[in-house]
């Protein structure tokens, strides 16, 4: 399998910047099957600009800046799990998903439900901040009970030793590495912030 799938402990944890570096840096493609909120620069759009690499089209085009069960309902759509098959690409393929791996989809299904349906390896993206260390032992523990391999752990933020460790040791995940804070970013100041993230060990989980 050529994916590699995205998802954070919750909204706002830096995914999309993470997933754009990690596109970039593996010359791989890049798709979000479901965008909820259009006032702004979309994911796809920040990610297009940040990796210079293929960003495929959305599945579902939303609206209201919700979680994607109720950006839905708003447009009076539902969406459609069986039209979310992962697609076919030339080389490795980066899925995004939204929010934490409990955002719903439909009044059924959670985004885990999607991830335990590809089957595809899951990096999960966690902030350093104070309340880190219980977000994301909780989002291993439903990506693992649901049978997803997990990859590992990349950390968003300022260095936080300890608790990284903590997360580590506790919940017997890898560290992928941590991105700093980007000042002024761009397609290569977030290469250059990609050093710092264990790439061997992604390019091995394809």
């Amino acid at each position: 399998m050529n994916t590699l799938v995205i998802t954070g402990t919750d909204t706002g944890v830096g995914k999309t910047i993470f997933a754009a570096g990690l596109t970039a840096a593996l010359g791989a493609s890049y798709w979000k099957p479901v965008q909820a909120g259009l006032d702004e620069a979309t994911d796809s759009e920040v990610v297009a600009s940040l990796s210079q690499c293929q960003v495929l089209p959305e599945t579902y085009r939303l609206r209201r800046p919700a979680s994607p069960h109720l950006s839905a309902e708003n447009m009076g759509t539902e969406i459609n799990l069986a039209r979310l098959s992962l697609p076919r690409v030339d080389g490795p393929l980066i899925v995004e998903g939204a929010g934490g791996v409990m955002v719903p989809l439909t009044r059924d299904a959670f985004y885990l439900d999607l991830f335990a349906q590809w089957q595809a390896p899951v990096i999960l993206v966690a902030r350093t901040a104070l309340g880190t260390i219980n977000h994301t032992a909780l989002s291993l523990a439903a990506l693992r009970r649901a049978g997803c391999p997990v990859v590992g752990v990349v950390f968003n933020g300022a260095p936080e030793p300890d608790v990284e460790q903590t997360i580590v040791e506790m919940c017997a995940v890898r560290h992928l590495g941590r991105l700093s804070p980007i000042q002024n970013l761009t397609h290569a100041s977030l290469l250059r912030a990609f050093d710092a993230i264990d790439l061997t060990s992604i390019r091995s989980a394809l």
